[in-house]
């Protein structure tokens, strides 16, 4: 899958004061929030531990040779160079910068890169807090920050501390799900999956799958309203929201428990992939922004390919989109029927149906 400038540039930033030989590159290392490309793939990396929990950006290292971990555990002694490309959402970001603070050795460093239009700004300002002065420069349209060696910073420990914490899942919507910042819509129903969800017909019925889960919502509701589904997948390129809808969907379990639920599977997976199974129904909210937060439909177009491969003959897709995305021409080209459900405040509902019977 292309990644964009906008995603890359921060990563290029982030090696630049190696690059200049203002930072000297260590035997060992942790990267959070890693990413795989260059100049990262010009160092040695045998002695580089990645924390990433976003499945292409895994595979991507994984496949680099790298070791990877959806969360680095703090080691006896520290990690000389912490490096971190910090999220978009602030308090999942503030977290990760602690986190990194953290994991150095008490004579190690905390790197860190962003882009302006992502807060960059405010991040190094943030870095600053707990640790003291540091030093940055631009780069690529970005800025890179690092601090000074921890054995020589002013460390604020009790802002660290509270800053770890900062992405912890908690309950939301007066505790029918748990929830964490930087998941998508992570304190509420977003309003598009929530129009789905009030369109899903009761006589959905057989194998099912949720195509971009996040944390659950959609699949809670598909259960809740479908007495028919027999099994329910859940794919989730993200590891974080994928172990927040375990907890969501085993907590519906456990409110419906005189009814029964059917058997559920969780796959940390990319849905652009494809599937590795067959299905009677799929719903799906499918992204459409890049890492970089610039949109791309062919995100969506993937999501629908892949879907129309793994329905059974007269499986139903139901699909839920930003009005304007330009999804019908590949929908018109992979199903036997296409039909408009239901629009509202930009979004609009589709089902699309394969040709022929569903096999039993």
């Amino acid at each position: 899958m292309p990644i964009d400038q906008a995603y890359n540039a921060p990563l290029a930033a982030l090696f630049a004061p190696f690059e200049s030989r203002a930072l000297a590159w260590p035997e060992r290392a942790a990267f959070l929030r890693a990413r795989w490309g260059p100049p990262f793939s010009s160092y040695p990396t045998s002695g580089v531990v990645c924390e990433q929990s976003f499945k292409p950006d895994a595979g991507a290292l994984r496949g680099a040779g790298l070791a990877v971990t959806p969360f680095i555990e703090p080691i006896s002694g520290g990690f000389p160079l912490v490096l971190v490309l910090p999220p978009r959402q602030r308090d999942e970001a503030r977290a990760a910068l602690a986190r990194a603070v953290r994991l150095a050795e008490p004579s190690g460093r905390v790197v860190a890169a962003a882009s302006n239009t992502s807060g960059a700004r405010s991040l190094e300002a943030d870095l600053e807090s707990l640790v003291g002065s540091i030093e940055s420069y631009s780069k690529h349209k970005c800025r890179v920050f690092w601090s000074r060696p921890l054995s020589e910073a002013v460390i604020d420990g009790l802002r660290v501390d509270a800053w770890q914490t900062l992405d912890a899942p908690r309950p939301i919507l007066d505790g029918r799900f748990v929830s964490r910042p930087g998941v998508f819509a992570w304190d509420r129903i977003d309003p598009a999956s929530e129009l789905l969800a009030e369109h899903l017909p009761a006589d959905l019925a057989g194998r099912a799958a949720d195509l971009g889960a996040g944390f659950g919502f959609l699949a809670a509701e598909l259960l809740r309203r479908c007495a028919g589904i027999t099994a329910l997948d859940l794919y989730e390129a993200e590891a974080r929201a994928l172990d927040l809808a375990r907890r969501n969907l085993a907590a519906s379990a456990e409110a419906t428990a005189t009814r029964g639920q059917p058997p559920i599977e969780y796959y940390w997976h990319d849905v652009t992939s494809g599937l590795p199974a067959t299905y009677d129904v799929i719903v799906t909210n499918p992204p459409f922004h890049t890492g970089g937060g610039s949109e791309d439909p062919g995100v969506g177009r993937r999501f629908i390919a892949a879907a129309a491969a793994a329905l059974n003959p007269g499986g139903r897709l139901w699909l839920v989109a930003n009005r304007h995305l330009p999804y019908e021409s590949v929908l018109n080209a992979s199903f036997g029927t296409v039909r408009s459900v239901a629009q509202r405040h930009g979004f609009k509902v589709i089902e699309a149906r394969r040709t022929g019977s569903v096999a039993r």
